[in-house]
């Protein structure tokens, strides 16, 4: 992770509070809340590890183009509703691996075709991940803490709608009041609303909020109070949660959580929003794809999203080399 090699693993705990003790940890918390503490004895500048990639066979989706397109118009009526103001509406793609993929191979890929500055790689038993998350779901330095929600996303900026800064905005209120939670009062600030940040492929619209920790509280009291990250929920929070499960037929597990590091001896840390991210399961890679649903959505549109996010990155993990490619003649559009 950021030019960090971290071996010798020491210890794995399900405790948040592990977090606040001593050590250099790796983090992932999935999307329904699985946590995972990795801490390591040998943590310094390193090269990424090689590893032998063996492409994917063919890519299916929990959702199809016609569920998907359904499941938006379906918030949208819960937006007329008064239900919800936005919603991120998921979908998780899965391939069988490649025979003797090696999960860190995939990481190095990324990591050279795909740079992202949040990117990372774990392997521990149970649990092999490659992420190039380009989004800051809370950086701890300190007593101040960092959110860096991404809402909005066109393949340039000229591309981005105002329905996009509307979503952005929202989002950016949502995080405000999730972090104003554990946070001194009057301490919550937004250095910068809807900055453009340019990725491979895309440009995405970000937004800053910052503020300092009340007294006492440390990770496992943020996490409780901004889990899952605003930007691949909705808002209301709790609403867009029961709307998304009623219409998400799989699990997101990594895609969507909090991928990151943490030094408990400095008190410092970054975990990312687990999206861009690959994990393997039952002999399976997957990858979730999302969109954010407004008023404003067109259903159409926000599917191409979903296929315009994953592109890049499935290309990188088939090893096909091609850019901009449709999603739809990799076969990846079928349920």
């Amino acid at each position: 992770m950021g030019g960090i090699l971290a071996t010798g693993l020491a210890d794995v705990t399900s405790d948040l509070g592990a977090l606040e003790s001593r050590g250099w940890w790796a983090v992932v918390v999935t999307y329904e809340g699985k946590v995972t503490c990795a801490r390591f004895d040998r943590v310094g500048p390193g090269a990424h590890p090689g590893g032998r990639w063996v492409a994917p066979g063919e890519w299916d989706t929990s959702l199809d183009e016609a569920a998907y397109v359904r499941g938006v118009q379906r918030i949208r009526d819960a937006i007329a509703e008064g239900i919800v103001y936005q919603a991120n509406l998921c979908r998780v793609m899965s391939a069988p691996m490649g025979r003797g993929a090696d999960m860190a191979g995939l990481g190095l890929r990324l990591s050279e075709r795909h740079p992202a500055p949040y990117a990372m790689t774990l392997r521990v038993p149970g649990l092999e991940v490659a992420s190039a998350s380009p989004e800051l779901y809370l950086a701890r330095d300190g007593d101040v803490v960092e959110s860096r929600p991404i809402k909005g996303t066109g393949r340039t900026e000229d591309d981005l709608l105002p329905k996009d800064r509307a979503e952005n905005v929202m989002i950016v209120d949502l995080v405000r009041n999730d972090v104003g939670r554990v946070a001194e009062a009057g301490s919550v600030t937004v250095p910068e609303l809807c900055a453009v940040e340019r990725h491979p492929g895309l440009v995405h619209l970000v937004s800053t909020v910052r503020a300092r920790t009340a007294p006492g509280k440390g990770w496992p009291e943020l996490l409780e109070a901004t889990f899952p990250p605003g930007s691949v929920t909705g808002a209301p929070k709790s609403s867009a949660l029961d709307l998304l499960d009623e219409l998400e037929p799989v699990p997101r597990g990594p895609y969507c959580g909090a991928i990151g590091w943490v030094d408990a001896d400095s008190r410092r840390g970054a975990l990312a929003v687990g999206i861009r991210t690959f994990w393997a399961e039952e002999g399976l890679l997957r990858f979730g794809t999302g969109a954010g649903i407004t008023w404003g959505s067109e259903p159409a549109r926000e599917w191409r999203e979903t296929e315009l996010k994953a592109a890049r990155l499935l290309e990188v993990a088939a090893g096909d080399g091609g850019a901009g490619q449709d999603l739809a003649e990799r076969g990846a559009a079928r349920s």
